[in-house]
């Protein structure tokens, strides 16, 4: 017997009935056509962002309304309806698996081939793929069956799915759909296990053609560009009907006023944005503050620049200078800023974005809320009396009608690794231009991603650094196409830029081991400088602040990323106050900090240890020592190195590498300019990073999240065990946990095991021992005492 009506959704509270299946695949159809439309910027922006050729727009408006049209129709059967209504039972098949398998059925498929002109794997690969959970083999096997049953009934007859195929034959120029009289899927039954293997044969045969977009065949780069459009076309508009009706949205209101925004004008990001930023800058130090000609200049250079300028020398506005330009040739509405950490985002977010209207503006991370909280609670004059909280319920839709991001690269690129809310977000990154900064920071894969983001897709972007190893440059300018800029060495602006890059700012004094450095941080300290100390693990950080309080007292900071975020922010706040110049004079300051202090903080120490390590990691540590030259042109801040008695977490030939680096420097009188120079002559030979594709590009049928770094597992976030009662609080409150949060290595003894953790926590979330921890050093490898 079949039921009376197909749900696509649990029932809301307060609901007479759950949103039918049918009226959920109308409204994603709808919802498709009005996002990705030609006669809008953002659809034209969204079409254009995967290369997919302008005469090609209404194919691929067609073949992203299809899929949106099929991408649920898997849910007519029994399984899916028991647990939308609260069973429990487990579903024998996946439902856009059970979808795609449908859509392989002989009588299915022999009806939509009449259409030649629909390339239907794409339809299908798109709509297998809309959950991010299908494979060829592993925990979601396209076609594996769950728990202990071998059939489910099917409802392929109902009313709703025969609507659903009449709407498809008119949306396709079909016959008239056939009747479907098939009552069960059967996990050994012939004509399943015959879709089945049509199902794999085609997904063979797409991807081996959509590989041959690597020797450039023009029919497949263009099959290629479609399917992705297709595939990340489907999730959004999904995301975007799911979303609109659960909050009480109107649909076509809601996208339509997002569509109708206007493009950000050259003159609207001066006044928002720049200006309110020199304004700051002059009243800070009662000096003017205008562009400077590099600044200007970088603006001229075209849509894909690299910019290469020392630390300190006003990358950023020049990066929003260029973001400035490029309204006068393409129309774009939104500026995104993407930072390879948390802490730069924060950063950016209150230096830049948080001038711009409050509803306009964004801070996005993994732990945007509690930082937009601690913002709001202590507010700077570019964040006074603005909220710029978006609406929670609608996740990541949310986001879309802002037009000012500063973000985690992750949030936006991970989608390259097939990540849920990167996905919802592309729509957004179509429409941008987009500025990466401190790219040397990427790890290998990181950087792998980002080669293949700029080689196969369009979008203005500006990767920005201090310092880049050669091979890493070449890929980027040989193998990408960046402009490299300064790229004329005659011009008043490079001129310019390589004086102040020339300033001499330091002087090297080689330490020969840790026992060394602690004399002469000791001494320097007592003669009242600010000294900063860096090491490559945290738990040298925190024996060496432990030791160094034994001399000096609590005074002494200790700065990484082992801390809950609240500590960790008063951790952040405490160093860059300590290390802010002081007109009347210096006031004497010890940090010891990890690799954190390379980009997140803005510190100016006379004194900087550090160990070896990477050659670019070290001029971005130098960058932090006479930073802002404020104790005059005589000044140099001295550079104390060692060599640490482990490698780890780098490599004996990084290490060997930055031993030559040192060693050839001049020892006085040391500028940026000596820095970057050298750094090309001294970097170690790697491989090129810039070949093959990203996992969402060339997936075809099957797509599963990858790591978007590496070794993101190696640490797990943890609530302390004596945090356990504020965490469920917070959680009854429907609070975010991330005060609470602190990243325990897996390896660690303080983690608990997972049977500590109590129902109301996340899966992702463990649970480490409290005593562990301290407040001012962070997770300790052992007891604190």
């Amino acid at each position: 017997m079949q039921p009376i009506e197909l749900p696509a959704k649990s029932k809301r509270p307060g609901e007479a009935q759950a949103l039918s299946l049918q009226q959920h695949l109308q409204d994603t159809e709808d919802a498709a056509h009005l996002l990705f439309s030609a006669g809008h910027r953002f659809g034209v922006n969204f079409r254009r962002f995967f290369r997919v050729a302008d005469a090609d727009h209404e194919r691929f408006l067609w073949h992203v309304c299809l899929a949106s049209l099929l991408h649920d129709l898997g849910k007519a059967n029994e399984d899916f309806i028991a647990a939308v209504n609260g069973s429990g039972k487990t579903q024998l098949l996946r439902h856009e698996h059970l979808s795609a398998l449908i859509l392989h059925l002989p009588v299915i498929r022999s009806w939509l081939q009449q259409q030649a002109a629909v390339d239907w794997d794409v339809v299908t690969a798109a709509v297998l793929t809309h959950h991010l959970k299908s494979d060829r083999s592993g925990d979601y096997q396209w076609g594996q069956t769950q728990g202990l049953g071998q059939s489910v009934r099917l409802h392929l007859s109902h009313p709703q799915v025969q609507g659903i195929l009449e709407r498809l034959a008119t949306l396709a120029k079909l016959p008239p759909p056939p009747a479907l009289h098939i009552a069960a899927y059967r996990a050994n039954d012939a004509q399943w296990l015959h879709a089945l293997q049509a199902g794999m044969d085609a997904a063979n045969d797409l991807e081996d053609d959509i590989l041959k977009s690597a020797e450039s065949d023009a029919v497949s780069m263009r099959r290629r560009a479609l399917l992705a459009a297709v595939k990340a076309g489907v999730i959004a508009a999904d995301a975007a009907a799911s979303g609109l009706v659960r909050t009480g949205h109107p649909i076509q209101h809601w996208i339509t006023s997002i569509c109708a925004q206007p493009a950000i004008t050259g003159d609207e990001l001066y006044d928002k944005i720049i200006r309110p930023r020199l304004d700051f800058i002059r009243k800070r130090s009662q000096r003017p503050a205008e562009l400077q000609p590099f600044q200007c200049e970088v603006a001229e250079q075209g849509a894909r620049v690299l910019l290469l300028s020392g630390c300190g020398t006003g990358k950023t506005l020049a990066a929003w200078n260029w973001a400035r330009a490029q309204a006068q040739t393409r129309a774009f509405g939104r500026v995104l800023f993407l930072y390879p950490t948390r802490g730069t985002a924060t950063e950016g977010f209150r230096d830049y974005v948080s001038w711009a209207p409050e509803t306009e503006a964004t801070l996005l991370s993994g732990t945007a809320a509690y930082e937009l909280d601690e913002i709001r609670r202590n507010p700077t004059e570019s964040t006074r009396d603005k909220n710029f909280e978006t609406d929670g319920r609608l996740f990541a839709l949310g986001l879309w009608s802002r037009r000012f991001f500063s973000s985690t690269v992750d949030q936006f690129l991970a989608f390259l690794e097939n990540h849920y809310k990167a996905l919802c977000l592309v729509p957004v990154l179509a429409d941008s231009v987009v500025i990466l900064d401190e790219v040397h920071s990427y790890d290998p894969h990181m950087f792998h991603l980002m080669c293949s983001f700029l080689k196969e897709l369009d979008v203005p972007v500006l990767c920005m650094t201090a310092t880049l190893s050669p091979t890493r440059t070449k890929d980027l300018t040989e193998s990408v196409g960046l402009v490299k800029f300064p790229r004329d060495e005659s011009s008043q602006a490079t001129q310019t830029l390589r004086v102040q890059e020339s300033q001499p700012r330091y002087r090297h004094i080689p330490l020969s081991d840790s026992q060394a450095a602690l004399d002469a941080a000791r001494q320097a300290y007592q003669d009242g400088r600010r000294v900063l100390w860096v090491v490559n693990q945290v738990h040298r950080c925190q024996d060496i602040a432990q030791q160094l309080r034994t001399l000096f007292g609590t005074s002494v900071l200790c700065y990484h990323s082992r801390f809950r975020l609240c500590d960790r922010r008063e951790r952040h706040d405490a160093t860059v106050a300590a290390f802010a110049f002081s007109g009347g004079g210096t006031l004497r300051a010890m940090a010891v900090t990890t690799q954190v202090c390379e980009m997140s903080l803005d510190l100016d120490a006379d004194v900087l240890i550090t160990e070896w390590a990477p050659i670019s990691a070290l001029v971005q540590r130098f960058g932090r020592a006479n930073r802002h030259g404020k104790r005059g042109p005589d000044f140099r801040a001295t550079l104390h190195t060692y060599k640490p008695d482990h490698a780890l977490p780098y490599r004996d030939a990084e290490l060997q590498a930055a031993h030559s680096f040192l060693a050839s420097l001049s020892g006085e009188d040391i500028s940026q300019r000596e820095l970057a120079d050298k750094l090309l002559f001294h970097s170690p030979a790697e491989g090129s990073l810039s070949q093959g594709s990203a996992r969402f590009l060339s997936g075809g049928y099957f797509a599963v999240p990858g790591q978007f770094r590496d070794g993101d597992d190696f640490t797990m976030s943890c609530i302390l065990s004596d945090d356990l009662d504020e965490a469920r609080r917070r959680d009854a409150q429907r609070a975010p946990l991330d005060p609470l949060l602190v990243p325990v290595p897996r390896s660690s003894p303080g983690l608990l095991t997972p049977d500590a953790r109590p129902d109301f926590l996340p899966r992702h979330i463990g649970v480490a021992d409290g005593t562990y921890y301290s407040p001012t050093l962070g997770f300790l490898t052992a007891r604190s005492p």
